[in-house]
């Protein structure tokens, strides 16, 4: 009978003892913690770019080409570099929008006119240089992600700066008499006129906080405008400028963005705590 309840003793000690040595054990942490959870609630950011210009002008007229029969051009501009700083806020994570100003750099200019009038024929050489100063707001769509590479679209209106400096034209006339040549100046000129354009484009996300843009954009300028042309001996012919009609531009460029506002990281809570 001794024996039995020994027994039963020492096995009421061990189950007291295991139970006491379960309450006792650490919880132990999972395995791994699930990666932090960023989330994106935009803010604002600040954007600078650098790229090249491919422009194109209508034509070139003028106040005395009523007096003109036909008129066959052929006008070309150099590439010019673009330059341009500007602030946004991303709205979420499709929507975002910004205001740029930039600097497109000298651009040169080289014309010719084969032109035919009551009483002869002629040809005219042209030479200017073309630089302009353009602010927009511009308003993006971003197309989604993939692998780090954002697509968008967009679309922005402002104004342009146009200014038309060092202009000449250099003409043949042929009257029946023989040729007669002749030299004309029109004095530098700017003006402001209404831009607006589109953007498509690529956009890379380095960090959370820094994104690189490959960007096209298709931009018009409205119309370029010399002075008053004046003849080699300063004949003037009062409003008299030569106007560069519709002059707009297939601009590449290359840009980076700058967000201000950090992204917004989640934690998920613990799966197991303790207490």
């Amino acid at each position: 009978m001794r024996s039995v309840k020994s027994f039963i003793a020492a096995g009421a000690a061990t189950l007291l003892s295991s139970a006491a040595f379960a309450a006792d054990m650490a919880i132990a942490p999972p395995p791994y913690a699930p990666a932090p959870v960023v989330e994106d609630f935009g803010g604002w950011y600040l954007r600078g770019d650098i790229g090249f210009s491919n422009q194109r002008v209508d034509r070139l007229n003028n106040a005395l080409d009523a007096t003109l029969t036909s008129s066959v051009q052929n006008n070309n501009f150099n590439t010019a570099g673009i330059f341009g700083l500007g602030v946004g806020y991303k709205f979420n994570n499709w929507f975002r929008a910004d205001v740029t100003g930039e600097y497109r750099g000298n651009s040169q200019f080289f014309g010719t006119d084969r032109i035919t009038y009551v009483g002869g024929v002629g040809t005219d050489t042209y030479h200017a240089t073309k630089n302009e100063w353009v602010v927009l707001a511009n308003a993006y769509v971003d197309l989604g992600t993939w692998w780090c590479i954002t697509p968008f679209i967009g679309a922005g209106v402002g104004g342009a700066r146009v200014a038309i400096n060092g202009f000449t034209d250099q003409s043949i006339a042929n009257n029946g008499g023989g040729a007669l040549p002749g030299l004309a100046y029109g004095d530098s000129f700017a003006q402001w006129n209404f831009a607006w354009a589109v953007h498509a484009g690529l956009a890379y996300k380095v960090t959370p906080n820094f994104t690189v843009e490959l960007a096209y954009r298709y931009l018009d300028m409205g119309d370029g405008m010399t002075g008053d042309l004046r003849t080699f001996d300063g004949t003037n012919n009062i409003n008299n400028p030569m106007t560069f009609k519709n002059i707009t531009s297939h601009d590449l460029k290359l840009g980076v963005r700058w967000d201000l506002t950090s992204p917004q990281v989640y934690a998920p809570p613990p799966l197991v705590r303790k207490g």
